[in-house]
């Protein structure tokens, strides 16, 4: 009991730091996904809006708190923490949204679009010399599969009739199944999944349209360049650690290490790191790198001209963007930091959406039909 009690405030203090951390991670000009020229970050409407926001967030975490332990005192189940996260977030984003339309009333209603003449700047450099994939970056992420492959090659002929079930980086001593070398290499197979999927996003990321600033061109584009390297940097370790949970998974399946806690805060530590690197990278970096350190002269730069106003091309607050006349399929998102989204208003955009959906659907076609086994539930709190 005293697991679960604790694991609910932690939960809540989860959500909420994120929730609070967003604006802040965001452009001064973009706040709560609604762009404002740089005279108007200090307005008093935008000010407002951050403190109705930060209040109103601490407040629902307060009030989950103080509901939520008296209910797992009586319920004493796992999923009162489930649903209280799932309340404290759909409130946090019901408050972030009154934020964006607050900023975004005060920005209609006082015409801050027309006070400087509006525009958007271009970098072609982007394409003539784009920014190369950090492929030194990959390689420890290569070496961790290469070793994951090299001792299940090693241990496949002295393997059981029968092997545990592996559910994600766990195992189920208790439910076991025939030994196979499909089975046997489902680890090395989902690293070598993991590592195409985090080349394939860093692929589309180095591609994507540029996100500069109108008003600091030169700044702007260099801080960038740099922003994008470190966002693949991040990725490619991040495919490391994700494949090194994956080879502690991989030891327990093939039965080389007991199963004890330790082994499984083993194989869920490099998650937690790639969590707090990732928090570090996205503190350092802000949205689009500009947090990242200025070199002289650059935050001086003023070309006169304000960022093209398209927020009517942006819904959910700055989440979801369309428009069909943007040629970009993959744009930066306004919602957080490292963040990219498609262009719904691009006919490629519903084909790969429409191509998902037809996975998601025969996949869950052949769960109900027995084709495919899924994991049973384990609760985290026997």
């Amino acid at each position: 009991m005293i697991p679960l009690l604790a694991a609910g405030p932690i939960v809540i203090a989860l959500v909420t730091s994120l929730m609070l951390t967003l604006p802040a991670l965001a452009r001064p000009t973009l706040p709560f996904g609604v762009r404002v020229n740089a005279q108007r970050v200090g307005d008093p409407a935008v000010v407002a809006a951050r403190r109705f926001h930060a209040r109103l967030t601490v407040v629902a975490a307060a009030l989950a708190a103080a509901i939520s332990i008296p209910v797992l005192l009586v319920t004493g189940s796992a999923v009162t923490i489930a649903l209280t996260a799932t309340a404290v977030l759909v409130a946090d984003l019901l408050v972030f949204y009154r934020a964006h339309h607050m900023v975004r009333t005060a920005k209609l209603a006082g015409g801050w679009a027309a006070e400087r003449r509006q525009g958007v700047t271009v970098d072609t450099a982007f394409r003539t010399d784009p920014v190369r994939v950090p492929w030194s970056w990959g390689l420890p992420a290569l070496a961790v599969l290469l070793l994951t492959a090299g001792v299940g090659w090693a241990r496949y002929g002295g393997l059981p009739a029968t092997l545990p079930l592996l559910l994600g980086y766990g195992t189920a001593s208790s439910q076991r199944e025939p030994t196979t070398v499909l089975s046997a290499f489902q680890p090395v197979i989902y690293q070598i999944a993991v590592a195409l999927i985090v080349l394939a996003v860093v692929l589309a990321v180095l591609r994507a349209r540029p996100d500069l600033d109108a008003a600091r061109p030169k700044g702007s584009a260099r801080r960038y360049r740099v922003y994008l390297r470190g966002v693949a940097a991040m990725s490619l370790l991040s495919a490391a650690c994700l494949n090194l949970s994956l080879l502690f998974a991989a030891l327990r399946l093939w039965e080389l290490v007991t199963p004890a806690i330790g082994w499984q805060v083993a194989g869920y530590a490099p998650l937690v790191v790639l969590l707090g690197g990732w928090v570090w990278w996205e503190i350092k970096a802000g949205q689009a790198g500009h947090r990242l350190p200025a070199l002289p002269g650059e935050e001086l730069e003023d070309s006169g001209v304000g960022q093209r106003d398209d927020d009517r091309h942006w819904f959910l607050a700055g989440a979801v963007y369309v428009n069909r006349r943007d040629p970009a399929l993959l744009v930066h998102a306004r919602l957080g930091s490292s963040s990219w989204t498609l262009n719904l208003g691009h006919p490629i955009a519903w084909l790969l959406l429409g191509v998902l959906a037809v996975a998601l659907t025969v996949f869950a076609g052949s769960a109900l039909a027995g084709v495919v086994d899924l994991p049973e539930k384990h609760s985290l709190f026997p």
